[in-house]
C-alpha cells in the first residue's frame, strides 16, 4: 500500500487519482502507523514551501518523514519534491534535508512561473516528452539530475538520490505518458545498477 501524505497543502486528490489508475492501492493518510506501514511514501504538493513545512511541523510529520525516508521508497511530486531539500528562498525556510541542495527562485526571460508544458531532456529512453509545469522555483543540487527542462535556463524535473526522487512537474497532469512516469518512479525510479 502507497502512502499519500495528507498534511492539507493541494493537488492531493489528483495524485491519489493517477496512482489509483495505475492500480496501486493507497491511502491519502496523515496517520503515522499507516505511513510506517506502507511499502511506498508519496509525498505531493501545490502551494508556498513555507506553509507546506509550518503545515508539515505543526502535524509532526517531517520528524516521521525524516525518520522514515532511507526505508522505502520516497517520492516528492512538485512542492513535494522540493520539501525534500535542505533550505528555500521560499520565505527563507529550511526544508527536510533528504537530498542536499537548495529550492532558488528561477531567474529568467520567459515568463515565471513556468507554466505549461515543456520537453523533458535526458539520457533515460523514457524521458523524452513534454509534461506539465507550474512552479516559481526550482532547486539546484549535486544528486543526480535524471531529467532537466530548457526555460532559458536549465530547471531540474527529476533527480534521484537512491530510494528517494523528487519530480518537479505534475505527473498526474501530464496524460499517459506523466502516468508512465509516476509508475516507472513507484517501480524504483530511473537509476539502475
Amino acid at each position: 500500500m502507497i502512502a499519500i501524505v495528507d498534511y492539507g497543502v493541494g493537488n492531493i486528490k489528483n495524485v491519489e487519482r493517477a496512482i489509483h489508475h495505475l492500480s496501486y492501492e493507497t491511502a491519502l493518510t496523515n496517520d503515522p502507523e499507516v505511513i510506517r506501514s506502507s511499502s511506498h511514501i508519496v509525498l505531493p504538493g501545490v502551494g508556498h514551501f513555507k506553509d507546506a513545512m509550518q503545515a508539515l511541523k505543526n502535524s509532526g510529520l517531517d520528524k516521521l518523514l525524516i525518520e522514515l525516508q532511507n526505508d522505502k521508497p520516497f517520492i516528492g511530486i512538485c512542492l513535494g519534491m522540493q520539501l525534500m531539500f535542505n533550505h528555500s528562498a521560499e520565505g527563507d525556510t529550511d526544508g527536510l534535508g533528504m537530498i542536499n541542495g537548495e529550492v532558488v527562485p528561477i531567474k529568467t526571460d520567459y515568463p515565471v512561473p513556468h507554466l505549461g508544458w515543456n520537453n523533458l531532456e535526458s539520457k533515460h529512453p523514457l524521458l523524452n516528452q513534454d509534461v506539465y509545469f507550474i512552479h516559481s522555483f526550482y532547486v539546484q543540487t549535486d544528486a543526480p539530475i535524471i531529467a532537466a527542462a530548457d526555460y532559458g535556463i536549465p530547471i531540474t524535473t527529476i533527480v534521484q538520490s537512491g530510494n528517494k526522487i523528487g519530480i518537479q512537474f505534475h505527473p498526474e497532469k501530464s496524460g499517459d505518458y506523466g502516468l508512465e512516469i509516476l509508475n516507472q518512479a513507484l517501480k524504483g525510479g530511473f537509476i539502475h545498477d
